[in-house]
């Protein structure tokens, strides 16, 4: 639309973000008959959608219930998870034809691309009447006796609802700001700070040079922080550590903080060292080791030990307990995370307390809502980011 028919236009509902919370309140409130417009800074809607999954996007999961979610008001996201469920997603994915399976258990992915989701939003956001305004850089927000204002770099417009889909700090390439959360400051609503999570972790010039024959090498491991554990893949890389067991911890970890890592989860090597050393008493530690651990990994632990080349019946039981404390109990401090360019989500964004759980609309401004990554919801690995999106933008446009 041009700026003349954006102003001319009277406007039930303006949306600011055209990603997946946004487009999804922009559908439902098309269907309730509203006069929709979706705004956007950037050229086209969905960008996060789109590489999502590795292309493939995960796009729900269909164990979805606030245990999955981090916030400081974690049950806050019940009543839009159970308003929206991820078969209520699933439903809406086989009534366009679009094939899907399930990877892992509870994870959902497209069988061809995500860009297929993103095209089904866009053709559901028309079917509902919503039109589309790219390339709009919200300049201000201000509140009126019958709604709002939104001056944009293309017009000023008016309109009775309003509801920032603009999403968290994540991903700035694909067009990530802070404007969410500038609005709501603006309002005076409380907003927790914000960090980058699901997350690789960086670690420190001593440690990447020990580890640097590992990089590329991926396991399975156990990962714990504060009493959190996660049991998942883990992949050594040039800067530090990643892979999902990594990606789930770095949302809970804190900087200056140690975590532990299990290289052989359900196995104890100390029990096995033992075994060996009664059936296998020529084997050495580090030959033991290779049979266990990719053999990079093991030929490391075995320099650190410096006696791993000693036969295991010539082993004490304190060297024996030294090597699995390595293995079963390695302890890691990060210095930090790869940051916003690289986390899938960010934690943190607007107080839940600030909004009505069965609306997500502001419980101080009358017609102000907000959906999505700027809401303090920040979800696990595995889906359900996006389901909180289609829950609470579905909430939302219910409601605005």
């Amino acid at each position: 639309m041009n700026s003349s028919q954006l102003v001319a236009a009277k406007w039930d509902v303006v949306i600011i973000g055209a990603g997946a919370a946004g487009m999804m309140a922009a559908i439902e409130a098309g269907k309730r008959q509203k006069r929709v417009l979706l705004l956007d800074h950037v050229a086209n809607g969905g960008a996060k959608i789109a590489v999502s999954g590795g292309g493939r996007c995960n796009f729900t999961n269909s164990n979805a219930s606030f245990e999955h979610y981090i916030s400081n008001n974690p049950k806050f996201c019940i009543s839009a998870l159970k308003s929206y469920t991820p078969w209520d997603f699933i439903a809406f994915l086989d009534s366009h034809s679009i094939e899907y399976h399930e990877k892992q258990p509870g994870q959902f992915f497209c069988n061809g691309s995500a860009k297929q989701i993103v095209r089904l939003l866009q053709k559901s956001c028309e079917e509902s009447g919503v039109c589309f305004s790219y390339n709009s850089h919200i300049k201000h927000v201000d509140k009126t006796d019958n709604g709002f204002i939104v001056k944009s770099s293309q017009t000023e417009l008016s309109t009775t609802s309003l509801i920032v889909a603009t999403g968290g700090l994540s991903y700035p390439k694909l067009g990530a700001t802070g404007l969410g959360h500038n609005i709501a400051k603006q309002f005076g609503l409380n907003i927790f700070p914000s960090s980058p999570a699901l997350v690789p972790l960086l670690l420190d010039k001593k440690s990447l040079a020990d580890l640097k024959p590992l990089a590329g090498i991926a396991l399975n491991v156990t990962v714990s922080y504060d009493k959190i554990s996660f049991s998942d893949g883990l992949l050594f890389t040039h800067k530090g550590l990643s892979g999902p067991a990594i990606l789930q911890i770095s949302s809970y970890w804190q900087m200056g903080k140690t975590l532990q890592i299990d290289l052989l989860p359900n196995l104890d090597l100390f029990e096995i060292l033992q075994q060996h050393k009664i059936s296998n008493a020529k084997m050495s530690i580090q030959a033991i080791l290779t049979t266990l651990l990719p053999k990079r990994l093991a030929h490391m632990i075995s320099q650190k030990l410096g006696f791993a080349t000693k036969a295991i019946a010539q082993c004490s039981n304190k060297e024996m307990d030294k090597c699995a404390n390595i293995v079963n109990q390695w302890q890691v401090t990060p210095i930090g995370t790869e940051g916003y360019g690289v986390a899938e989500v960010s934690r943190g964004g607007v107080d839940c307390n600030e909004l009505s759980s069965k609306t997500l609309e502001c419980k101080k401004i009358s017609g102000l809502y907000f959906v999505g990554e700027v809401v303090d919801i920040t979800g696990q690995l595995g889906g359900f980011n996006l389901q909180w999106a289609w829950s609470s933008g579905w909430v939302a446009g219910q409601n605005a």
